[in-house]
């Protein structure tokens, strides 16, 4: 599962909509043609593109915590919550994500399962001083005892920053590592899912920019994240189900810095796409339709 935080189907209009400006070629070239309002469902061979309802009958902006909570969980974090709640999961939804979410479901399977994504050194201060505000993968990991992988694990080529190419982490953060090309985090994204039945990596700059109109940062994150998607789409291993996903949208409309009530992105590829496809309507159908591939 590749996780994109932030991005859902948009109008058809490129003075909003990034993916139309920038002519997105994991949507263009892949699929045929750019989601939009108008064309939200689109297919080429095993690959599937289609919108999943980010709202779920709750009537405020859709959040990052319900979202993602929802996603993981397979509950209606937002009904559960009596709110669309974020950037963190919601008090209320917190023994839900704790024995429900993707990874404790696949130990409970006796299966292998990985978070892709390695964090930093101040990340693991942060998390050691005892304060919890922390995503709902991160808190996943936490509560079903998957490792979070570390500079080492990067640095070793065992997992991927969250900005895909280690830019950040070199510019910023200041690492010594290499700024390695977005095909080659998605070789190496392979070689994790190889060793495991599920592995989750999120991308959370998406929603970053959406909110925050970086206008430095649009062509960096817009054109690594479309190097790296169309890699992924493009030389997917014939015994992977790849689940692309989101949470809510943002940044398919650039004419408000808030989330939309549009659907949220959903794309399935290679092993029972169609079947995921058809059965994922809501966010909290994700995955309990993956999980129905191990029953």
């Amino acid at each position: 599962m590749i996780f994109i935080d932030g991005v859902g189907i948009g109008k058809n209009n490129p003075d909003i909509n990034p993916f139309i400006k920038y002519n997105f070629k994991s949507f263009k070239n892949v699929f045929g043609a750019i989601p939009t309002l108008e064309n939200q469902y689109l297919s080429n061979e095993e690959k599937y593109l289609f919108p999943v309802d980010a709202c779920m009958g709750i009537e405020n902006l859709p959040q990052s915590g319900t979202g993602q909570t929802s996603i993981f969980t397979g509950t209606n974090a937002a009904k559960l919550a009596g709110q669309h709640f974020g950037p963190y999961p919601h008090s209320k939804t917190l023994d839900t994500l704790k024995s429900k979410n993707i990874f404790q479901a696949f130990l409970d399977r006796k299966l292998k399962t990985t978070f892709a994504n390695a964090y930093p050194k101040i990340f693991f201060d942060y998390v050691n001083s005892g304060r919890r505000r922390l995503s709902a993968t991160s808190l996943s990991c936490l509560y079903s005892g998957v490792r979070l992988k570390s500079s080492t694990d990067l640095r070793r080529g065992k997992a991927l920053s969250a900005e895909i190419d280690n830019k950040r982490w070199v510019e910023m953060l200041k690492y010594n590592l290499p700024v390695i090309k977005p095909q080659t985090a998605a070789k190496r994204l392979f070689r994790l899912a190889k060793e495991n039945h599920f592995t989750l990596f999120e991308y959370f700059f998406t929603d970053h920019i959406g909110h925050r109109r970086y206008p430095e940062l649009f062509d960096y994150v817009m054109n690594t994240l479309d190097e790296f998607l169309f890699y992924i789409l493009n030389n997917l291993p014939e015994d992977i189900s790849l689940v692309i996903c989101s949470d809510h949208g943002n940044l398919e409309d650039t004419s408000v810095k808030s989330h939309t009530r549009n659907p949220a992105l959903g794309i399935t590829a290679g092993k029972n796409a169609e079947e995921l496809s058809q059965k994922i309507k809501y966010l909290y159908n994700i995955k309990p339709t993956i999980m129905e591939m191990y029953d």
